[in-house]
């Protein structure tokens, strides 16, 4: 009896993996959403709104999203990746990929935070330490406002360079991702709702991505990383 020789098999990305970024658009909005009608914006606030338990919850349930958003978000990353195939370069890629992690690593931190400061009131009726509240509040506020939103606004320039250098996208949504990561890098933490901004810049890049896949399952389109180069400036248009 003769053993077959092992062949390797290369593993393919999954159409529906374009679908994770629409599901990370919707989580994540409906996440912003839930906390602003109930959290105030200032960081310095009171926290009265930690004594009325239907509040509470509300927070709670836009915290319990907040896993799926993050695991969500890396099937997106990975979608990306994978249409840029052999054509990925090694600065851009580790840029992506290093401000992508740091984004879902710190949209974490600041979601446990808060998660651990609405327990602690709930154990008080509503009323934490004043200083606990106040370390808790000023920290889950500079994590998603100065940090994890600086991060998003990295990870856009990102992706959005090389879609641009490979022609990945239609160069209307190159140019709202460059736009909308300067608003998040300049004024993120004085506009309200100013978060919407990267979901709704990952729901056109994943629409985008399912297009060209359905495109491509009809041969209809060429695959930009199928050469293993970087494109000129001049052919990219």
């Amino acid at each position: 009896m003769t053993a077959e020789p092992l062949t390797p098999r290369s593993l393919s990305t999954p159409r529906s993996a374009g679908v994770a970024g629409v599901l990370f658009a919707v989580l994540f909005a409906t996440t912003v959403f839930l906390i602003h009608r109930v959290v105030p914006a200032d960081p310095h606030d009171s926290g009265a709104w930690l004594t009325n338990p239907s509040s509470r919850r509300e927070v709670q349930i836009a915290l319990w999203i907040v896993p799926f958003t993050g695991i969500f978000f890396m099937w997106f990353m990975g979608a990306v990746r994978s249409r840029v195939g052999l054509a990925e370069d090694r600065f851009f890629s580790t840029v992506f990929l290093g401000s992508g992690f740091l984004f879902i690593a710190m949209l974490f931190i600041s979601s446990a935070l808060m998660g651990a400061l609405i327990s602690l009131a709930s154990h008080n009726r509503g009323l934490p330490p004043l200083s606990v509240w106040g370390l808790g509040r000023s920290a889950t506020y500079s994590l998603t406002t100065t940090f994890a939103l600086r991060m998003a606004a990295v990870f856009m320039i990102a992706a959005s360079t090389i879609a641009l250098r490979l022609a990945i996208h239609h160069k209307f949504i190159v140019w709202v991702g460059y736009a909308s990561a300067l608003v998040l890098l300049v004024a993120a933490p004085s506009l309200p709702y100013v978060e919407l901004l990267f979901p709704l810049w990952v729901l056109l890049v994943s629409v985008s991505l399912l297009i060209q896949a359905r495109r491509t399952d009809n041969g209809r389109l060429r695959d930009p990383g199928a050469t293993g180069s970087w494109p000129d400036a001049d052919t990219a248009e």
